[in-house]
C-alpha cells in the first residue's frame, strides 16, 4: 500500500472529477495528478532524495494537498509544522529531524527569517508573490517537467508528526505509508465516513493527524476535498452552502462553534451526511444539540492519538442513535487491538481500571532520534497509550485518566511539562505545577498553580503572556492561582493528582 495509489485509481476511473476545491480555484483530478508529478520533479531537482524530510508551515488548501502527495511521489517524508506553535518550538522540530526544505504561505513569512540557517529551500506556496530569496511554487510547477511516481509504499517512512513531549521538548512520530493507509482502511471499513463522488471540508489543520485521516480516507473513496484555510464559522458555513458538502472532520469545539452560530439559519447547511469528531470528548448535551441541528447526518466518534495514526477505537452512527454509551470511545477499530493492563503489564478483566495498550499495523515505529522514548510506550508489541481506561463487556473503551502528565483542550495535547518549563523562566516564579481542569468549551482548561519567589508579585495575565513568547498560545494557562507552597510526595515529588482533585471532586473522570 502506498499513499498515492489512489489518485493513479482515480485519474484512470474519474479524470474530470474536481479533486480540489480552495477558494475560487477548481482543480480535476487530472489537473491535480499532472501538478504533483510536476512537484515531484521540482523537488527532485532541488536535490529532495528518498527519505529526506519535507517541512511545510501553512494554512490549508489545494497546494498543502499537493505537497503532501508530491512528497510521497519521490519517496520524501512530509513534515507538517503546527501552524500554532512559536518559533523556538518551530525551530526544534526543524533541526531535531534534519527539515532542510520547507514550503511556507502568505501568513508565516515573518518566521522564515528567524529559520533561514537551518533551510537549505524555502519553497513559497502563498497567494501573494514570492518575497525575495524564496522559490515560487507555481513557478516551479510550470516550469519542470513531470516525473514518474515511485510508488514507494509499505513501510517507507512516508512523515514525522511532531507532537507534545514529556521532557518538554516535542517528539517527532515516525509513520509510514503502511501505518497511515491501515488506519485509513480499518477506519473507513468500520463505517463509511466518506463516499465516492462525496465532498469533505477540511476546516481543522492539516498539521493534525486527525485532519490528515480524514483527507486521506476521501481520497480513498474518491471525491472532492473543499479546503477553508482554517476554521471560522462564517467562511465554513459559506463554504459548505456553496460546495454541499458532505462530509467534515471536527473537534469538539468546532462542532459548537457551528451549532451555536446566531447566523447558522442563515446557511444552508443540509448536505451534511456524516461527521468525525474526535481529539477532546464530546459533551452529552453539545452531541444533542449537533444532532439535532444537522438530522440528516451520522456522527461517528474516533479515540487514537498520533502514535496510532490516530484512530484506535471508533464509536458508530449506530452507536449514537442508540444513545447509552456516548460517554465511551467506541470499540476496538478493525485494524486495531485493545487490551487494558496494570502496573505489573498483565491484562485487565472487563471493568477494571488500567492503562490503555494497543496493537496492530497502524502503530508507529518510533519517535524520532529518541530510542529511550521509544522503548518506554513500545513494550512487547504493544503500544502504551499512558490513558487510563477500562473496557466493559461489551468492549467499549471508557477513559477515566490520564497516566501520563497531559492535557488535551479544545483537541490539542499539551504536556504539563512544557508548560512549566516556560512558567519557570519568569524570575518570579519559584515553583509551579500545571494541571488540567474542566471547562466547558474546551473540555480541559491549562491550570498553573504557582508558587512565587519572596518579594515578588505578579498576574496569570502576565504569565500567560510570558509564556506566549516561547509555547504555542494554546499551551499557555489560561488560569492561574498562587499558593504558598505545592503539596509534595515524601519522595519530594509534586502531587499533582491532589492539585485536580479539588477541581474534578464531583465528575465521573479525572478528564476533559
Amino acid at each position: 500500500m502506498y499513499l498515492t495509489q489512489a489518485l493513479h485509481r482515480l485519474l484512470q476511473q474519474s479524470p474530470d472529477l474536481p479533486l480540489t476545491i480552495s477558494g475560487d480555484r477548481v482543480r480535476t483530478v487530472r489537473e491535480s495528478v499532472e501538478r504533483t508529478a510536476r512537484l515531484a520533479g521540482a523537488l527532485r531537482e532541488l536535490g529532495v532524495r528518498q527519505g529526506d524530510r519535507v517541512g511545510i508551515l501553512a494554512f490549508n488548501s489545494d497546494r498543502y494537498h499537493e505537497y503532501l502527495m508530491a512528497c510521497w511521489w519521490i519517496g520524501a517524508a512530509v513534515n507538517p509544522v503546527n501552524i500554532r506553535w512559536a518559533p523556538p518550538e518551530i525551530r526544534y522540530s526543524l533541526e531535531q529531524s534534519g527539515t532542510r526544505c520547507l514550503f511556507v504561505d502568505d501568513a508565516f513569512l515573518p518566521v522564515v527569517e528567524e529559520l533561514r540557517d537551518l533551510l537549505d529551500t524555502v519553497v513559497h506556496c502563498g497567494e501573494q508573490a514570492a518575497p525575495e530569496g524564496l522559490l515560487s511554487y507555481e513557478d516551479l510547477v510550470s516550469s519542470t517537467g513531470p516525473v514518474e511516481d515511485g510508488r514507494f509504499g509499505g513501510e517507507t517512512l512516508a512523515g514525522v508528526f511532531y507532537t507534545g513531549g514529556t521532557t518538554g521538548f516535542p517528539k517527532g512520530v515516525m509513520l509510514s505509508h503502511a501505518n497511515m493507509m491501515v488506519s485509513a482502511l480499518g477506519s473507513q471499513a468500520c463505517e463509511p465516513i466518506a463516499v465516492a463522488g462525496g465532498r469533505m471540508l477540511h476546516a481543522a489543520p492539516l498539521f493534525h493527524s486527525a485532519g490528515l485521516v480524514a483527507w486521506n480516507i476521501q481520497t480513498i473513496a474518491g471525491g472532492t476535498h473543499v479546503f477553508t484555510p482554517s476554521f471560522e464559522p462564517v467562511a465554513v458555513m459559506q463554504a459548505v452552502e456553496r460546495h454541499a458538502v458532505s462530509t467534515a472532520m471536527l473537534p469538539p469545539v468546532m462542532i459548537q462553534l457551528l451549532v451555536d452560530h446566531p447566523e447558522r439559519s442563515a446557511y444552508d447547511l443540509s448536505s451534511f451526511r456524516s461527521f468525525l469528531y474526535g481529539a477532546s470528548p464530546m459533551p452529552e448535551a453539545l452531541l444533542e444539540r449537533a444532532m439535532a441541528a444537522f438530522p440528516a447526518a451520522r456522527f461517528l466518534q474516533a479515540y487514537g492519538m498520533t502514535e496510532v495514526a490516530p484512530v484506535a477505537t471508533l464509536l458508530t452512527g449506530a452507536d449514537h442513535i442508540e444513545g447509552t454509551r456516548l460517554r465511551s470511545g467506541g470499540r476496538a477499530a478493525p485494524h486495531c487491538e485493545i487490551r487494558i493492563v496494570g502496573p505489573d503489564g498483565g491484562e485487565l478483566p472487563p471493568g477494571e481500571v488500567g492503562e490503555i495498550t494497543v496493537r496492530g499495523g497502524h502503530v508507529m515505529s518510533g519517535y524520532w532520534d529518541k530510542p529511550a522514548e521509544t522503548a518506554e510506550v513500545l513494550r512487547d508489541g504493544w503500544l502504551h497509550t499512558g490513558d487510563g481506561g477500562r473496557l466493559d463487556p461489551d468492549g467499549y473503551l471508557h477513559i477515566v485518566d490520564r497516566i501520563k502528565d497531559m492535557i488535551v483542550t479544545g483537541g490539542e495535547n499539551v504536556y504539563s511539562t512544557e508548560v512549566e518549563n516556560a512558567l519557570g523562566r519568569h524570575p518570579a516564579v519559584a515553583s509551579c505545577a500545571v494541571i488540567g481542569v474542566p471547562d466547558e468549551t474546551y473540555g480541559e482548561r491549562v491550570h498553573a498553580v504557582v508558587v512565587l519567589r519572596p518579594g515578588t508579585e505578579t498576574t496569570a495575565e502576565e504569565l500567560r503572556d510570558h509564556c506566549k513568547t516561547l509555547i504555542a498560545g494554546y499551551k499557555a494557562p489560561r488560569t492561574a492561582e498562587f499558593v504558598p507552597q505545592l503539596p509534595l510526595s515524601p519522595a519530594g515529588k509534586i502531587l499533582k493528582r491532589a492539585l485536580r482533585e479539588q477541581h474534578w471532586r464531583d465528575r465521573d473522570r479525572a478528564v476533559g
